[in-house]
């Protein structure tokens, strides 16, 4: 978890890294069964591949998809124990 995703945690919105091919409604219902809150919102984003090097050789670092979820006011995701 970053410090931004943190941040955002506190206002009601979790960011979690999706399949690839998932869609917003599936992305929804996951989250929902799973954790067993209600989503308002899911904004989802697509993060492109970058290249790498190390040394002489040139890679590339894969590209994700992102989604931004925004609970109802008041339910929280507990994501790590305290």
């Amino acid at each position: 978890m970053t410090e931004k995703a943190a941040i955002q945690a506190e206002s009601g919105k979790y960011i979690f890294k999706v399949f690839p091919k998932a869609t917003k409604t599936e992305i929804k219902k996951a989250v929902e069964s799973l954790f067993g809150v209600n989503v308002v919102k899911v904004n989802v984003t697509h993060i492109p591949r970058k290249r790498k090097r190390l040394g002489r050789t040139e890679g590339w670092k894969k590209g994700y998809k992102k989604a931004t979820l925004t609970l109802i006011k008041g339910q929280t995701i507990e994501l790590l124990p305290r």
